[in-house]
């Protein structure tokens, strides 16, 4: 693929979640309104709020793999893996869950040099490009790639970091992914999550596409399809996210002896855990 995409620097930003949403996501859970002047206040912020769209659970076309691969993110993973190595400063075996093309996997052993990761990925266009990747970087001695299932893994407890970068929006019911990553590490050890987080309504969700996913004047055709084949793709996948709300309601019942979950981008939110 000719056509590069640059997708802008994670931008690190404070989480602000007004105490009306809170109140509405509670209520909806639990299916009715809470009393008060709170929960009168949600009513039409739960009926009006943006509804998940689900897309597919994995990408397996060459072409979706390929568009992916052909993806700019050299930045948001290297911020990516920055933001991990501040938390867990040196792993020794790591697990990453929906590895795609083994961007970050590579990007990870560049910076830890004690680390030795295994990358799953249920897709075996995604793999395919992954192993190539990984050759290419001189890194197979340290990147172990296997289609393993992100909600059964079929690991032994024994990691020290868990993390995943863009997988939880693909999965229909994700608590069962973030389980699974909590299970797997050993005591102490850190889970860092990263992902999309649904906009509140169509508009927002044009307005990020516009300002992220944009077509550059000029390109060839050829080009130009893959540009508008990943603009498609971004906004299917915000439409896909979850909220923050969402995945605060997911979490409560893991074992994290501490847990931290925000918005650290206009469009992203990042769960870092450390397993009870």
């Amino acid at each position: 693929m000719g056509a590069r995409r640059h997708l802008r620097r994670v931008a690190r930003g404070g989480y602000r979640r007004p105490c009306d949403q809170r109140v509405a996501r509670r209520s909806e859970l639990r299916g009715g309104i809470d009393s008060g002047a709170g929960a009168a206040n949600c009513v039409s912020y739960v009926a009006m709020r943006l509804q998940r769209v689900l897309e597919p659970e994995v990408m397996d076309s060459e072409q979706e793999a390929g568009d992916y691969d052909a993806i700019d993110n050299r930045e948001v993973n290297e911020q990516f893996c920055a933001d991990v190595l501040a938390v867990a400063p040196a792993p020794r075996r790591a697990l990453d869950v929906g590895t795609g093309t083994a961007l970050i996997p590579i990007a990870l052993c560049r910076r830890a040099a004690g680390v030795h990761v295994v990358a799953i990925d249920m897709a075996d266009s995604m793999l395919a490009l992954a192993r190539r990747n990984v050759e290419r970087a001189g890194l197979a001695s340290r990147i172990e790639l296997a289609r393993r299932d992100a909600k059964d893994t079929g690991y032994p407890r024994g990691f020290d970091l868990a993390l995943s970068n863009s997988i939880v929006h693909h999965i229909p019911e994700p608590f069962e992914t973030l389980r699974e990553m909590v299970r797997v590490v050993e005591s102490g050890g850190v889970v860092f999550v990263r992902d999309l987080a649904r906009p509140p309504s169509d508009a927002d969700v044009l307005r990020l596409v516009e300002m992220h996913a944009e077509v550059p004047d000029g390109v060839p055709v050829p080009e130009r399809d893959v540009y508008l084949r990943q603009r498609a793709l971004f906004e299917a996948s915000l439409r896909a996210a979850l909220t923050v709300e969402e995945v605060n309601e997911l979490i409560r019942e893991l074992p994290f002896s501490s847990v931290d979950l925000r918005m650290t981008s206009d469009r992203h939110w990042t769960l870092v855990g450390r397993v009870r």
